[in-house]
């Protein structure tokens, strides 16, 4: 006698006719499933077969316990194209009958983001240790899917997704996108929109540049003019602007539901004119400068004999810290053109213990590796060759690095001389450039070991707006996330450059204005 409760098999061979339905109403239309060479970042194994599986309209996700917000989440995603329910099954016997499987299974080699994704005729299982490979799996399983299904009216399908299997798991474990929003400020819609886009591509971290010599991005309650004054232009003129304290929360959760962190960046000693116009104490000489709509850098420093300096970076850091539930802190530290090295030595030491009292790891640009650093400090790589005698001194000393080479990762340099937008003091980056580099090989003197990962830094002196921020980092961005993800053994720009060209139509149903890079055989 079975021992499986009637409700269930019942339930099971209602959900198997209307799989068959569902299979019967596409039979006509030739399969067109997307083949595996369609993904972005490269998976480190996978393999094809021949069976197909096809989204049925009475499609059910099972995804149970720390799966749920998964399932969820992936539920929301395919149903504006679809118009299917597909509703979100949450009880642990719903896995035998729900064509969607979304489980957490322990998996010692996928790590906390690898996951395995198996695809039949019947069924398509995506298994993690965690959450946040169950997330990283979903991409992959949009990406199997037609293109069409990125879009946000309903389309007419069919839904199929070619059988096989993968098992991937990223090469770094930081694989980050840094926009600055002290140039230009953008709204916590626009953020929220590239947080998505971003997070197609596994990308892990969002690094925002809070503060710079034109703007003061966020609220610091024991320090208001701030962001009242230091907020209030940009470059070019303008009103600026900046988050409330609720408002960055509301990006960091955001960004948390879609497994990336926030790193937070007030950029110190230089880089600080819109903080030394909002309080005349943090000058020397006791006087505010005007704000400042420009785009030339290194003139402005903190000033780094008063203690009122390190009162001022205590309490800002101190409130970031609260607001901020990631690891990490950054303390910029680049172009100080104007604080000496006996100055500025010092006051990266000093800033670096203030950020670990507050429970937070410090990174900075690379340039603060001219000063001693502490254990846990990184640096972020942003020079144009690949050797520098204060990087490689720091290495020996057991430093790690982010890598983001302004003439390789840069994501507001120009692609061509023609390009409308961004800068080219680094070069000019085109999609193959972007591609053609090792980031576990780059740096003269630093190990692979001591690599975290990589970035794409956008600056914003010539970036107004949501398309702008698109077309400078699509399909760059995308590149880079690979170098990041994917394992060094399937770097090749041949392949790599047939698998970006079907980004094109997503992008093009998402409505992302990106750079169609004539080296990239885009897909129609």
């Amino acid at each position: 006698m079975s021992t499986i409760p009637r409700r269930l098999v019942v339930r099971a061979a209602a959900i198997t006719m209307l799989g068959t339905a569902a299979a019967a109403q596409a039979a006509p239309v030739k399969p067109k499933a997307v083949p595996y060479a369609s993904v972005v970042p490269a998976p480190a194994w996978a393999t094809q077969a021949n069976s197909t599986f096809t989204l049925g309209s009475g499609a059910r996700i099972a995804a149970s316990g720390q799966a749920a917000s998964v399932g969820n989440y992936l539920a929301s995603v395919l149903r504006p194209a679809t118009g299917f329910a597909l509703p979100v099954d949450q009880a642990l016997w719903a896995r035998a009958v729900d064509p969607i499987q979304l489980q957490i299974a322990p998996n010692a080699t996928l790590g906390d983001e690898g996951y395995q994704l198996t695809v039949n005729a019947t069924s398509v299982v995506l298994t993690a240790n965690k959450p946040a490979g169950l997330f990283e799996g979903v991409q992959t399983l949009r990406q199997l899917l037609p293109a069409s299904i990125d879009a946000s009216t309903k389309q007419p399908g069919p839904w199929q997704i070619q059988g096989g299997k993968i098992t991937d798991h990223p090469r770094f474990g930081y694989r980050g996108a840094m926009l600055d929003v002290a140039r230009h400020f953008f709204g916590v819609d626009t953020v929220k929109t590239y947080i998505d886009e971003i997070a197609r591509y596994k990308v892990n971290t969002l690094h925002l540049h809070l503060s710079d010599d034109q703007g003061w991005r966020l609220q610091i309650n024991s320090w208001p003019k701030l962001a009242t004054y230091g907020g209030s232009t940009q470059v070019g003129g303008g009103a600026g602007g900046y988050y409330t304290q609720a408002q960055y929360k509301d990006i960091v959760a955001y960004a948390a539901s879609r497994y990336i962190t926030i790193i937070p960046e007030i950029d110190m000693p230089g880089h600080t004119n819109a903080a030394l116009a909002s309080y005349a104490e943090l000058n020397c000489n006791g006087v505010a400068p005007p704000l400042y709509t420009g785009t030339d850098v290194g003139f402005s420093s903190l000033c780094t004999s008063k203690d009122i300096t390190y009162k001022f970076l205590d309490d800002v850091i101190g409130e970031i810290a609260a607001l901020t539930p990631g690891p990490y802190i950054h303390i910029g530290g680049d172009e100080a053109q104007s604080t000496s090295d006996a100055d500025y030595k010092p006051f990266i030491a000093k800033v670096q213990q203030i950020v670990a009292n507050h429970g937070k790891t410090a990174i900075g640009w690379h340039d603060i590796s001219k000063a001693d650093l502490l254990p846990s400090t990184i640096g972020q790589y942003w020079d144009t060759t690949p050797t520098n005698a204060s990087v490689q001194a720091a290495a020996k000393k057991g430093t790690h690095f982010v890598l983001s080479p302004a003439n390789l990762a840069y994501l507001d340099m120009k692609y061509t001389e023609q390009t409308p937008l961004g800068q080219d003091w680094a070069g000019l980056i085109e999609a193959k450039d972007a591609y053609n580099w090792d980031p576990g090989n780059y740096l003269t003197g630093v190990k692979a070991s001591q690599v975290n990962g990589v970035e794409g830094p956008l600056w914003t002196e010539t970036i107004v707006k949501l398309a702008d921020i698109q077309y400078m980092a699509f399909p760059r961005l995308a590149e880079l996330a690979e170098l990041g993800w994917s394992q060094a053994s399937t770097h090749n720009w041949t392949t790599f450059k047939t698998r970006l060209a079907a980004q094109g139509p997503r992008w093009k149903v998402q409505g992302v204005n990106f750079y169609a890079s004539p080296q990239v055989p885009w897909a129609k």
